[in-house]
């Protein structure tokens, strides 16, 4: 059961919170102290990666925290270097991490011979055996989706993308839900111009920030987001934008930053 505080998307596998943490550039006892202080500031998702090599911080501040396992999403990818040996990287996966199970599971990058069908049914194996509770890639074009649907015929439940006002794309997004598969955006406050009008403009008539306008207007546009921070002050803002609602001509100004 996820915490009620962040709303929630459904998933094929269970729920997936709108908001999350990345991890990615976070390393050692700074990427644990994150995990940690986010967690006790009411995250309950959590991104990382055997790529980002922080599974063992990511693992010692989910088993210290004191929160039940079950009220925590977390995800972990498989990176492209380790195609065809898919078990034997989950399993490392769940043992750095202290858990018997991912909530999300996804190939990081599709390795350069295309979309991989053949680990797509290996990650559909994980997850029919309880490893897994959800399964999905990460950086894949349309193309490649359809290319494990029609290999298999299950679309990934989660394709995890760079994400922004500056790359929106309502028809990449309609795409996406055409074929059942939520968008989760990566680098959403790297990838935007803080100090464009919209967004400023949106802050100040909400007496918030422009990073936390660019998060809000990600979850109105159901766009699962997961922005990253090590600061205490920055995690805590980054998790306070279901207080407020952005109208929609403020939506329309940030659509036309693309």
């Amino acid at each position: 059961m996820i915490d009620a505080n962040v709303p929630t998307r459904p998933v094929n596998g269970g729920q997936i919170p709108v908001l999350g943490l990345g991890t990615w550039q976070a390393t050692g006892s700074v990427a644990e102290r994150a995990v940690s202080t986010a967690l006790q500031l009411g995250y309950r998702h959590v991104d990382t990666a055997t790529m980002y090599g922080n599974e063992p911080e990511v693992g010692r501040a989910l088993a210290t925290v004191g929160i039940d396992r079950d009220d925590v999403f977390v995800t972990t990818k498989l990176p492209p270097q380790r195609i065809g040996q898919e078990r034997r990287t989950l399993t490392e996966s769940l043992v750095a991490l202290h858990v018997d199970h991912v909530d999300l599971w996804l190939i990081h990058w599709p390795p350069s011979a295309g979309a991989a069908p053949e680990t797509w049914e290996a990650f559909r194996a994980a997850r029919d055996e309880g490893l897994v509770r959800a399964i999905g890639v990460s950086n894949y074009s349309i193309a490649q989706i359809d290319e494990l649907i029609a290999a298999t015929g299950e679309a990934p439940a989660v394709n995890q993308i760079p994400y922004s006002p500056t790359d929106h794309d309502p028809r990449l997004l309609a795409q996406h839900r055409e074929r059942g598969v939520q968008v989760e955006g990566y680098s959403p406050l790297k990838r935007s111009d803080m100090r464009a009008t919209a967004l400023v403009e949106a802050a100040r008539a909400h007496d918030v920030t422009p990073a936390q306008v660019v998060l809000r207007w990600h979850v109105q546009h159901d766009v699962v987001v997961i922005p990253k921070s090590t600061d205490p002050d920055r995690l805590a803002s980054n998790l306070d934008v279901f207080g407020f609602e952005l109208t929609d001509e403020e939506m329309a100004r940030i659509d036309a930053l693309a």
